[in-house]
């Protein structure tokens, strides 16, 4: 069995040899900038929010047209992190582009750090927080707009919402097209901090036809056994190591 140097070597050339890349991201990424993830011991699921509700019905459509007051306190106070900074993980995916790299990142996570580290197409299967809109006019507000006005935000009486996907809604038809096309045509495929058991994001992984696939995750997932390398452990020790290898830094 190849040790960490000598896999995370093998990947390094496997990333030079193609051009054509996706990377597949989920909250464990995003661990390192301080953004809780949502299922682990001490995720975002695991406590309920004072008013006693979980979070989950919280993050509902339901929920939050019938209790927005509940629903942004919890929204403002658990999944805004408006100072977190991109991590050596989101850095490396955007560092590749200057390589020549067609790098595709197609991520569950709503928190704009792969954009913030400067990767150019970032395909946000659950939206962003830093898009909102009005529910009655559709006039679009900024995440600091939403952030100066206490509690529900309003636009002429009627209630901001996030531009994310929230429980009991689908995701939209054209995100999607443009995630499985993505993934369709990589020759590499990088699945990080994702346990891959959210769906229907998690299938998309299904879609990839090319020949090398990378995961980098703590947990194990059903992808594991189709890996051409698996490492089971944060994506910063991973990607600090590639950059190293690849002269990125």
């Amino acid at each position: 069995m190849l040790d960490f140097e000598e896999k995370i070597a093998k990947l390094a050339k496997v990333i030079n040899d193609n051009k054509k890349i996706c990377v597949f991201t989920g909250a464990g990424i995003s661990v390192p900038s301080g953004i809780p993830d949502f299922r682990s011991a001490t995720g975002l699921y695991s406590n309920r929010d004072e008013s006693g509700y979980a979070p989950e019905l919280i993050l509902s459509r339901t929920f939050f047209e019938k209790e927005p007051e509940i629903f942004y306190r919890f929204y403002k106070n658990k999944i805004i992190f408006k100072d977190a900074a991109p991590n050596i993980a989101h850095k490396f995916f955007a560092l590749l582009q200057d390589m020549g790299k067609d790098v595709s990142v197609v991520t569950q996570n709503i928190d704009g750090l792969h954009t913030a580290a400067g990767s150019k197409e970032v395909i946000e299967l659950h939206g962003s927080v830093y898009r909102n809109y009005c529910t009655k006019c559709g006039k679009q507000y900024t995440l600091a707009e939403i952030l100066a006005q206490d509690g529900v935000p309003y636009c002429n009486g009627a209630v901001v919402r996030p531009d994310v996907v929230l429980y009991e809604e689908s995701l939209d038809n054209q995100v999607i097209h443009k995630a499985l096309d993505a993934i369709a045509s990589a020759q590499l495929l990088v699945v990080v901090g994702t346990s891959l058991t959210v769906h229907p994001a998690a299938s998309m992984v299904n879609y990839f036809k090319g020949k090398h696939i990378a995961i980098m995750n703590k947990a194990m997932t059903f992808l594991d056994y189709k890996a051409n390398f698996v490492f089971n452990m944060g994506a910063e020790v991973c990607t600090q190591r590639l950059a190293e290898i690849l002269h990125l830094l």
